[in-house]
């Protein structure tokens, strides 16, 4: 029940706000495992996607969002939960075994895992390499995956800090892909990558971004 108030009351701001513009949401199923995967260029566009699609959207998170102390930390704790966030520990040295078993716990349970394929918001607005990630959990659950590009909200939220600003956003969403013709093929790198790649140029398709094709996480630390 708190999670329908709470998305109600979001939605009803986000549409007032915002004004979002949505395509192709009548490709996400209605029912069954279902792996909706795309772009990430700031904080909340797990917030927009999680509003925008009827059934709820379960992801990955930082563990530090659940884990403060007080009444914020509470507060804290308890909207990220509700808006379908799964707390994990991404820094450890199993951070990503982690997150991949959580992501298969999901979409066993006929649910939809969201997953930002880069790993990490993109530093600077473009596209980056994707991680096989996507590919390994797509292959090992046979859930479809349909591609998704979040169009504004860098301008939202620019460099995912302070207070949101009024900009206009558009959520797309592309038709399901199926690798079922890959079926136990789940630890071959090359499969692993094709599949990867081909989830990323349908993401750059529908988000109209620069692609670059090496890894968000290198990219930063170059910047750095």
């Amino acid at each position: 029940m708190s999670r329908s108030v709470l998305k109600a009351i979001l939605l009803v701001l986000m549409r007032v706000l915002y004004h979002p513009r949505v395509e192709g949401l009548a490709n996400i199923p209605d029912e069954g495992p279902v792996i909706v995967a795309g772009n990430h260029v700031t904080f909340i566009d797990s917030l927009f996607l999680g509003l925008v699609v009827k059934r709820q959207v379960f992801f990955i998170g930082k563990d530090e969002y659940v884990t403060g102390k007080g009444i914020k930390g509470r507060l804290m704790a308890w909207f990220f939960t509700t808006c379908g966030m799964i707390p994990v520990d991404r820094d450890g040295g199993h951070g990503g075994v982690a997150a991949l078993m959580t992501g298969r716990r999901v979409l066993d349970e006929g649910k939809i895992f969201g997953i930002y394929p880069e790993g990490t918001r993109s530093p600077d607005g473009r596209l980056y390499r994707g991680r096989t990630g996507i590919a390994r959990l797509a292959l090992m659950t046979g859930a479809p995956v349909v591609p998704f590009a979040v169009i504004g909200t860098d301008k939202v939220q620019p460099g995912g800090r302070g207070m949101p600003r009024l900009a206009p956003v558009s959520l797309r969403f592309g038709a399901p892909l199926e690798f079922t013709r890959y079926e136990g093929m789940d630890r071959d790198r090359y499969v692993l990558r094709a599949v990867t790649d081909e989830v990323m140029s349908h993401v750059m398709r529908l988000s109209g971004q620069e692609y670059v094709d090496i890894y968000a996480t290198k990219a930063k630390a170059a910047a750095a």
